[in-house]
């Protein structure tokens, strides 16, 4: 790979199923397993065949999208970035043709609440005009999936009917040249071929395949979603199964109880508590008199004298009292 690779990241949905989190935020900035999403999303390009190097498109949102750039410039002041704002949701196609000018060469996508665990250091000899990471999934019917065929993708289909293509696509593609790409988005505005108002970009790639182009799968065995509330408790779960619980640390703290894994941020405040399993803790937040399981705090949230399972508490936001499960937004305030 001689040319610069180009990382483009949508990220200009209204995150309705994130609610309320994303009245405040955008879904990207949302906390899990100690960092924000964005944060667990850069680290897996770390592999890029030459990171340093590499160029980062952002597609944001009009709403809330503003908190995109200035928490890279804060905390990735080294990468080169653009930001691109898309005004009107008119799908993952529409996305990226507004990014044309920048998609030449070769091209990353990523959506932006996919997590995997894949090395995409092999993309510096990749031969393929193009490559789909998949997952094998009990029921795919509720996934778009690759047709394949000798390793060759045939074709793209959206939530199949029927059972035999159980590849689930997962969100990343890379393609040779960005430029065939948004050719093929071009014929498909042409077209008009889209669903409900968006261009989908499954359709735009099953063009590129009508053209003869050959596009490859790429498996992995990892995948990670941070789209809902549940899977966002999940991946909290599963990433402090596997490498980001401090419990070692947090258990030299005085007057609590650690239930391995959790994950407790040096600055936050914790006392006379039960905490964990799976409970990540982040920033600032204040803890007292509580037993807490299976949730997130973000930072700044204040709880005392609650018992709470299953739940997603905001930035800055404040509980007291209850046995329950609470999904409450930022700043809120609730005493029981």
């Amino acid at each position: 790979m001689t040319q610069t690779l180009k990382v483009i990241i949508p990220m200009a949905g209204w995150g309705t199923r994130m609610r309320p989190h994303t009245w405040s935020k955008p879904k990207p900035l949302v906390s899990v397993a100690g960092k924000t999403s964005f944060d667990h999303l850069m680290d897996m390009f770390k592999s890029l065949p030459d990171p340093k190097k590499a160029e980062f498109i952002f597609i944001i949102g009009p709403f809330l999208g503003e908190q995109i750039p200035i928490y890279v410039q804060k905390n990735y002041p080294d990468i080169k970035a653009h930001f691109v704002v898309q005004e009107e949701m008119k799908g993952q196609s529409h996305a990226m043709w507004l990014a044309r000018h920048q998609l030449t060469g070769p091209t990353l996508m990523v959506f932006s609440d996919t997590l995997l665990n894949t090395d995409f250091s092999f993309l510096k000899n990749e031969p393929a005009d193009g490559v789909a990471w998949v997952k094998a999934v009990p029921d795919p019917r509720r996934f778009g999936v690759a047709e394949v065929k000798d390793g060759n993708i045939i074709r793209l289909i959206e939530k199949p009917q029927t059972m035999e293509n159980n590849l689930a696509l997962v969100g990343c593609y890379y393609f040779k040249k960005g430029e065939t790409l948004i050719a093929a988005i071009d014929e498909q505005i042409k077209r008009g071929i889209q669903l409900k108002g968006e261009y989908f970009l499954a359709d735009a790639i099953n063009i590129l395949l009508e053209h003869g182009a050959q596009m490859r799968i790429q498996s992995v065995e990892t995948w990670l979603d941070t789209g809902t509330i549940e899977s966002t408790l999940e991946t909290n779960r599963y990433m402090l199964d596997h490498g980001r619980d401090n419990s070692a640390e947090a258990e030299k703290r005085p007057g609590i109880s650690i239930v391995p894994p959790v994950f407790i941020h040096p600055s936050a405040r914790v006392g006379h508590s039960v905490i964990g399993p799976h409970v990540s803790i982040a920033a600032e937040c204040e803890v007292n008199g509580c037993i807490l399981r299976e949730s997130i705090l973000d930072d700044g949230a204040v709880v005392d004298d609650a018992v709470l399972t299953g739940s997603f508490i905001g930035r800055q936001a404040r509980v007291k009292g209850k046995t329950t499960t609470l999904n409450i937004g930022d700043n809120s305030s609730i005493h029981f």
